[in-house]
């Protein structure tokens, strides 16, 4: 009996590539998506689920469809409205409509911040946003959230703290990690140029809004972006990156002074004793009285008032030396051998 022939496969059509897959396959990737790979590596660990502060403007914009190529199913978009201006409704519609249209999930919270005496708008606003942000992100699971600011922000934010005559924690600008409200937050966009990310935006066709009042000359920021920025490019060109190179240079100089001020302050004692701080040089002096106000009550020492509390540590020699200076909304003192921060009430 003959053998049954061995049957052969069926041979398979081979598929035509479309104008589409062409485009697909020749189109440039989003330049947040390297930018988001190299923060990853530098993490210690991703969170189960990521959330992206969106605004609908073309950082976050960018950004969000990053994000939402690396984690798919483990995604979720914030948009905070504060009501701050007439576009804000229109922000929040736009935000709502792009997630719909990519199967993104969002949260959105309106909030009102008033701002307290001595405390401008903008930083109402500010700290309201990052306490929303936290609130959403917890409430969906997430473990970190990650904002848009990029290379063009590290730059502005650097030269304004240059114009303010700022130390080094000033100078070292926004940080690519923090924690606030309890929540972690990430910047993987530091080291990326604005023009990059609206380049691509604009190549894919996706939407996003622009702010109107990033155009206001009236606020310090918008004018250093208006007119200090083109001319920094004009004498040095592609000097952001140079300039967020600067800030993580700054950055790191802070970690080790605030090293140094763990081991003085385990010297002196928090809250550090007189006769313990005599014995360290007058920067280092500075360094742990810095550390351990910010530590222990949040507050910084304008340069005029730490150099007045380092001439009186200097001259307190005697028991009945007397110590009480202003320093943010309340005083430093001495109290028997230590010094005190009392704030006011």
């Amino acid at each position: 009996m003959a053998a049954s022939p061995t049957p052969r496969p069926t041979a398979r059509p081979t598929p035509r590539a479309t104008s589409a897959d062409v485009t697909r396959s020749t189109a440039p990737a989003n330049p947040c998506e390297q930018a988001l790979d190299r923060w990853c590596e530098r993490c210690a660990r991703t969170p189960l689920k990521v959330a992206v502060a969106y605004s609908a403007g073309a950082d976050s914009t960018a950004l969000l469809l990053a994000a939402h190529q690396r984690w798919p199913a483990q995604l979720v978009a914030l948009h905070v409205n504060h009501g701050l201006q007439a576009a804000a409704d229109g922000f929040e519609r736009h935000a709502r409509h792009f997630c719909e249209q990519h199967g993104m999930a969002l949260r959105v919270e309106r909030v009102h911040a008033a701002h307290e005496a001595g405390q401008s708008p903008e930083e109402a606003a500010r700290l309201a946003r990052y306490a929303a942000l936290a609130r959403m992100a917890r409430e969906a699971g997430a473990g970190c959230v990650l904002l848009g600011q990029h290379a063009d922000d590290q730059a502005e934010t650097l030269l304004l703290a240059l114009s303010r005559g700022a130390g080094l924690p000033g100078l070292a600008s926004m940080p690519e990690r923090f924690e606030r409200a309890g929540m972690h937050f990430g910047r993987p966009l530091l080291d990326v140029p604005a023009s990059d990310l609206r380049a691509w935006l604009l190549a894919q066709g996706h939407a996003f809004v622009d702010d109107p009042s990033n155009t206001d000359t009236r606020f310090t920021r918008n004018r250093i972006r208006a007119l200090l920025m083109p001319a920094w490019e004009a004498c040095f060109p592609g000097f952001r990156p140079l300039l967020a190179r600067s800030a993580r240079h700054a950055a790191q100089a802070q970690r080790l002074l605030d090293e140094l001020a763990g081991l003085d302050l385990a010297h002196t004692g928090a809250p550090p004793q007189i006769v313990q701080l005599q014995s360290l040089s007058r920067d280092r002096q500075a360094n742990a009285l810095r550390h351990w106000l910010r530590t222990s009550a949040g507050v910084a020492a304008a340069t005029a008032q730490l150099d007045e509390l380092l001439d009186q540590i200097a001259a307190c020699t005697t028991r009945g030396h007397r110590i009480h200076i202003k320093v943010g909304p309340g005083h430093v003192e001495r109290e028997g051998e230590r010094l005190r921060y009392t704030p006011t009430l």
